[in-house]
């Protein structure tokens, strides 16, 4: 799946399938440390605020659930050109009033904030861009979800390289019935550590990909 310069709607996959790949990760780089750190969080992590990504340096980005049916994905590459357009670009033009307005303008304050899109209806949308507009960090951020041989990509160094378990933990996450037993069974850090397990299962249960909570066929 291709992700248009700068990003249309329709280049973004269903929500439930866009959450499903993106929490995978989020699952197996789950550990006890992280969670406790008070420190400036970078990687791919779940909180009760929805799915982050941060590398801690070119490309933040958040995904949230805002009730049934209703999600919000914003952030920012810095490949986008939408905080520099010559002529500015209202990012939260024609979103709905379920949107978490007060994060989002605090970060448009900030310089922080490269696009945002909303779901809801069946649909995905975005404010209206400018013909000129070259980029707005939507491809450069999401393509690693969105493109399923790159997610799958980013589970080599999480899992056990002597048994398909990429493809069989991205199959079961994409389904919503991913368990505990298939996480033991196949994660495996790349630097030879014991999988923290209490923490993938708090992160689970979080992500809500198991079978009792399947939201997506």
């Amino acid at each position: 799946m291709t992700i248009q310069r700068p990003g249309l709607p329709g280049d973004l996959p269903s929500p439930e399938l866009l959450w499903a790949r993106w929490a995978l990760v989020a699952v197996l780089e789950a550990t006890s440390e992280a969670e406790e750190s008070t420190r400036y969080r970078t990687g791919t992590w779940i909180d009760e605020e929805g799915l982050h990504l941060d590398d801690c340096g070119c490309t933040w980005w958040t995904f949230s659930r805002v009730g049934e049916g209703r999600y919000v994905l914003f952030g920012e590459d810095e490949s986008s050109g939408v905080k520099w357009h010559r002529t500015p670009i209202d990012m939260l033009a024609g979103g709905p009033d379920w949107l978490p307005y007060e994060e989002l303008r605090d970060r448009l304050e900030g310089n922080e904030l490269g696009c945002v899109y909303w779901y809801e209806n069946g649909a995905w949308a975005r404010a209206p861009y400018p013909d000129d507009l070259g980029d707005d960090g939507l491809d450069c951020g999401m393509s690693r979800f969105v493109d399923r041989d790159d997610a799958l990509s980013l589970l080599d160094e999480h899992v056990r390289h002597d048994a398909p378990g990429a493809e069989i933990l991205m199959d079961h996450a994409e389904r919503y019935r991913l368990t505990a037993e298939l996480l033991e069974s196949y994660a495996s850090p790349a630097d030879g550590s014991v999988p923290d397990l209490p923490a993938m299962g708090r992160a689970l249960r979080r992500a809500e990909l198991t079978p009792r909570t399947a939201t997506a066929g």
